[in-house]
């Protein structure tokens, strides 16, 4: 090896060292929307295993944690479990907006306890009496929007009405909506199909009629603007949509394209957008 080529080396090994002692001991503030808990954990490991960056997950509903983030003035990353709360964030000024990625993507489905007890194949069943039913609550978790927003497209005033008398529960996560199917507190949810992914042994998926679907979600992430560190928060988002972030997400089964939820579906479908919670859902 030459001479110069020998220095080159070293410079660049030089180099490496300093910014691997540079990325030891920071750390960033993640706030995300739950429909990504699982596999956003290991992403975010796997991102401090490789940088020595210290990852803070903040996990709830999307407008809650936008909110924790609006109100508080702090966060690097913003991560929702929809587009809906990323437009609010980009209309809001609280991200940047060409920073926005697009992660994975999701579709809605009846969620019940594994072995589907209740005999739930459709989502008028979810009108039958004594039915125990819980959907998030639409007012800070995108699934819970998703999922009112597919029983008023779907069902007669008078379905809809019966659906609304069996809600037990509007949980404040997606979490918290999985959740409550696995501790066997409600007989079924609106949620993701991903839930099942989440805990095989104790939930099924009952796929709604490709007609009732009314569009693909997508979990987004994007650089907060209060972020003093946004080379680093760019560095995490590169990480979490690469081939080596991704990964992560197919062991959960979530689509990291729409031709791969168009797929399952059999149907194509828009992607993404918003819809405004009815009057009649709002409380009072």
């Amino acid at each position: 090896m030459s001479h110069l080529k020998c220095l080159k080396k070293i410079v660049l090994m030089i180099l490496w060292s300093l910014s691997t002692n540079l990325a030891a001991g920071q750390s960033l503030l993640v706030l995300a929307g739950a429909a990504s808990k699982p596999p956003t954990e290991l992403v975010a490991a796997a991102f401090t295993a490789k940088t020595g960056v210290k990852v803070d997950l903040i996990f709830g509903g999307s407008g809650y944690v936008l909110s924790q983030m609006q109100l508080g003035r702090t966060g690097d990353v913003y991560f929702p479990g929809s587009s809906d709360y990323m437009e609010k964030a980009k209309v809001n000024g609280l991200v940047v907006p060409e920073s926005e990625r697009k992660v994975v993507y999701l579709v809605n489905a009846i969620n019940v306890r594994k072995g589907n007890p209740k005999g739930i194949k459709s989502l008028r069943d979810l009108a039958r009496p004594g039915l125990r039913v819980a959907i998030a609550n639409p007012e800070g978790v995108c699934v819970g929007l998703y999922a009112i927003e597919i029983l008023e497209k779907n069902l007669k005033p008078e379905e809809v009405a019966a659906v609304k008398a069996n809600i037990v529960n509007y949980p404040e996560s997606c979490e918290k909506t999985a959740t409550s199917i696995s501790l066997a507190t409600v007989d079924a949810v609106i949620g993701w199909r991903v839930f099942e992914h989440w805990d095989p042994e104790r939930i099924e998926t009952v796929p709604l009629a490709k007609e009732e679907i009314i569009r693909i979600g997508y979990i987004p992430v994007a650089i907060s603007t209060f972020s003093q560190q946004p080379e680093l928060a760019q560095q995490f988002i590169d990480f979490v949509i690469s081939d080596e972030g991704r990964q992560y997400y197919r062991q959960y089964k979530y689509f990291t394209s729409v031709e791969e939820a168009a797929a399952w579906l059999g149907a194509d479908k828009p992607v993404g957008g918003s819809w405004q919670l009815p009057e009649s859902w709002q409380p009072k």
